[in-house]
């Protein structure tokens, strides 16, 4: 069951998994929809399942938009980094080994910040390694020199980075790929392939959880 934070300066995060559990996950949301969208929703259960507590909080911009209904751009980076690290801040007395990510821009939110706030690991789902149909305009800057443990979930015909185009980045050691079979953006398959939605969720949340597990 989904609960919300205590009271913050923010819109409260969305909470899901045990409160006495020995690994926490803050999981961002991504550019176009909040913590409460389905695949955070079904992402955040299924690891939960597994033993580790997520925690989903909420960008400004997004808060804003979920207050009064009005659709908002993402706010600029600096200001998802500050308020990124308002919850790590808020989430460091729980005694519990902390990884952050996020979906989409979330996890590239969280990879600019995993270094600099000393995390246990850091986990992307659907990283955007370029905007779709833009392959020139990489952004690998946050992932070219990471030493934080780093498992990126990523659909093998995802528009923002499939897998041969990934192939060619050179990613930096700490980088570890789980792929997900014939996933775009949000890790849905083509009925074609023969594969679920469900499936694929399922497929990344082990790969999250063994990775957790892990770093444990």
């Amino acid at each position: 069951m989904t609960a919300i934070s205590r009271e913050s300066k923010t819109t409260p995060s969305l909470l899901d998994g045990p409160a006495d559990t020995g690994l926490l996950l803050i999981l961002a949301h991504g550019a176009g929809q909040g913590p409460d969208a389905p695949f955070m929703a079904e992402m955040a259960r299924r690891i939960a399942a597994g033993g580790v507590r997520v925690v989903r909080p909420w960008f400004p911009y997004m808060a804003k938009s979920a207050a009064d209904g009005r659709r908002r751009p993402p706010d600029r980076l600096p200001v998802l980094c500050a308020a990124l690290r308002e919850v790590v801040a808020a989430e460091r007395g729980s005694g519990a080994w902390l990884v952050i990510g996020g979906k989409s821009m979330g996890g590239r939110v969280a990879a600019t910040l995993a270094d600099e706030l000393g995390v246990a690991g850091l986990v992307c789902l659907g990283f955007p390694f370029h905007p779709p149909g833009k392959p020139e305009r990489t952004r690998l800057d946050a992932l070219s020199a990471l030493s934080t443990p780093t498992l990126i979930c990523q659909g093998e015909r995802d528009p923002f980075g499939h897998r041969a185009e990934v192939a060619g980045y050179g990613l930096c050691a700490a980088v570890q790929m789980a792929w997900i079979p014939d996933g775009e953006h949000s890790f849905k398959p083509r009925v074609a392939s023969g594969r679920t939605w469900a499936q694929n969720l399922d497929a990344a949340a082990a790969a999250v959880l063994g990775f957790c597990a892990d770093l444990a």
